[in-house]
């Protein structure tokens, strides 16, 4: 074992075998567990390595194999048999293996949370990466603060069917709830059935961070179903599909000039697209090409055609020409820019905009302003 040997004394090795206290067995293997994963290991010192970490595993001090799991939480020198072996010792030993030892396969995973116990679970759950089948493991038979730690985990992935298997399982549970809801990126059937589950201070969470379907936003709207509010500009922005979601809202007859303007103004220019299309009866793609190039009749055109007021004309020619100035970079303060721009352009053409409009645009950009500000802290 020449590359090994090369970095460590006899003096180490025969610590470790032969020391009379934990203690130094301990420091022995700390180093020579820093050495295996440093060092560039041909194949041979690779078996002798192994060799060394069983004869650790094995050592009667629980501070020796703690030595092993520490030094070795996060390297794939481990050999697999060792790692399983540490898996089930005392927690102390096997935990910080659980929380990060990428030796592990996902069926290892699932099996230890299936057989493994609560504080096992809960150091899977905690992984820097799940996969969707130990997250169904998890939600199968992990207890309640390891799913709510793996809901709580966004590199956790997880099926819509795990998702709504934990709420079936865990309906009662405000915690693995509100997990759940404050997951970056939620199913939107998922979505919809918390609306009913969750506080209100959750609910708002979920109205104003994830989409929803046109039918359940305009029922939660038009004040349908109880205790919530939703802005549907902001869902329209979020709609996966915003020719549906035109169509939903044109179908209820609330599809009209303000949601539009205030849509234009938020910078939802597909949906205000598809909103005019849907208005005018002309297919997105003609009505894309009215809108941004076909001149400066284009866009009156379209917009005499979808039947909107024209009073209201030049706020929307401003959002239009507003838009093609701005220079998005896909940074925090895309948005504000864009709505504190046609805020301005909007005050500057007295007796264009309801008061109505201008107001909520306030609230909004002084809301987007806020998160945009906590974004910044954060980061």
């Amino acid at each position: 074992m020449g590359t090994t040997r090369a970095a460590l004394t006899d003096v180490d090795i025969r610590t470790l075998l032969k020391a009379a206290t934990a203690d130094e067995r301990a420091v022995a293997a700390h180093k020579l567990c820093r050495t295996i994963d440093r060092e560039v290991l041909s194949d041979e010192d690779r078996v002798v390595a192994a060799d060394i970490l069983r004869v650790m595993a094995a050592d009667a001090a629980e501070l020796v194999r703690r030595a092993v799991a520490v030094t070795l939480k996060a390297s794939d020198v481990l050999p697999h048999d060792v790692a399983l072996k540490l898996a089930r010792d005392v927690e102390s030993v096997s935990l910080p293996l659980l929380n990060f030892s990428p030796v592990f396969t996902d069926d290892d995973l699932s099996e230890i949370v299936r057989l493994g116990g609560p504080v096992r679970q809960l150091a899977i759950a905690k992984r820097p990466v799940l996969s969707e089948k130990v997250t169904s493991a998890l939600v199968e038979h992990g207890s309640e603060p390891a799913v709510e730690a793996a809901c709580a985990n966004d590199n956790a992935a997880f099926s819509e069917r795990s998702l709504q298997d934990a709420l079936d399982r865990f309906k009662r549970s405000e915690q693995v709830l509100a997990a759940v809801a404050y997951r970056n990126v939620l199913p939107l059937a998922v979505t919809e059935r918390l609306i009913d589950m969750v506080s209100d201070q959750i609910r708002d969470h979920l109205l104003n961070h994830h989409a929803l379907s046109p039918e359940v936003a305009l029922q939660i709207a038009i004040g349908s179903k109880e205790r919530a509010t939703v802005d549907l500009v902001d869902q329209a922005g979020r709609a996966a599909d915003p020719k549906a979601f035109a169509a939903h809202l044109n179908k209820a007859k609330r599809l009209n000039a303000s949601i539009l303007l205030r849509s234009l103004a938020h910078g939802h220019m597909t949906f205000f697209e598809c909103g005019v299309a849907e208005l005018a009866g002309v297919p997105h793609h003609r009505t894309w090409l009215m809108i941004h190039d076909a001149g400066s009749l284009g866009l009156r055109a379209i917009y005499d055609r979808a039947g909107l007021p024209s009073r209201l004309f030049a706020a929307f020619r401003a959002g239009v020409d507003t838009w093609h100035s701005m220079e998005f970079d896909g940074g925090l303060r895309d948005r504000e820019r864009f709505q504190e721009r046609m805020l301005q352009r909007f005050l500057t053409q007295p007796q264009t905009v309801a008061r109505d409009d201008v107001d909520y645009l306030i609230d909004k950009m002084d809301r987007i302003a806020r998160e945009s500000q906590a974004a910044v802290d954060v980061a």
